[in-house]
């Protein structure tokens, strides 16, 4: 079953729009999501980049991993709440990503690195410059210099890693303060988030034998 918006044209929204009507963008799956695989997180390249974790997508040859990625946010005071996918109306929906002031609902799905179901605690925003926990995300002292270290928020996975909130997955529901940072003014992805997940789709593609220009 073919997600009823192709993930060109998804990219092609989040480029165009990049606002909060992006985030309403949604598109459908038959089958779900595997399971969320933590991968090692790459060092973080320098002051101000902001860890965005992996996901999966769907294309024409079924589901593909979107590797995360260290992105410069679109402003400060920018965090950025992932996009994660719901079972909803006997399908698979995928609800995107954004970026707002604060981190909405992403599911409760566990992405690792900061992203443990709710909020982020790889790092936070001080006087305008964005400090990484160490505890939390792979930062070298020596290359990025706006640091601290709370380890009370580290969280092991000790449950079956779903990938999707609903049905057979994780239960969790938003609370009152991620629901109110969804309504809020957001953005979509950057143009670097665009770049980076359309080179998976091509990648996906090319693995199947497809053009990677499809």
């Amino acid at each position: 079953m073919k997600p009823r918006l192709s993930t060109c044209l998804i990219l092609a929204l989040a480029a165009l729009f990049g606002s909060m009507a992006f985030a309403a963008v949604v598109f459908t799956a038959t089958i779900a999501p595997p399971p969320i695989t933590v991968f090692d997180q790459p060092a973080c390249p320098g002051d101000g980049y902001i860890w965005t974790p992996g996901y999966y997508q769907y294309g024409d040859y079924g589901y593909y991993w979107v590797p995360g990625q260290w992105v410069l946010p679109p402003a400060a005071g920018m965090l950025w709440t992932p996009g994660y996918w719901a079972f909803e109306g006997g399908k698979y929906n995928w609800h995107a990503g954004y970026w707002g002031a604060q981190v909405g609902f992403y599911g409760g799905v566990n992405y690792g690195n900061g992203y443990f179901g709710t909020g982020f605690t790889g790092g936070r925003w001080v006087g305008g410059v964005f400090k990484h926990n160490t505890a939390v995300s792979n930062v070298d002292v020596h290359n990025v210099h706006n640091t601290y270290e709370d380890r009370t928020v580290v969280h092991p996975v000790t449950t079956a890693n779903h990938s999707f909130n609903g049905r057979g997955g994780i239960t969790t529901q938003p609370t009152r303060e991620e629901t109110a940072a969804g309504r809020g003014p957001h953005q979509g992805p950057t143009p670097a988030q665009v770049s980076h997940a359309q080179e998976a789709h091509n990648n996906h593609l090319a693995a199947h034998g497809a053009p990677r220009g499809k």
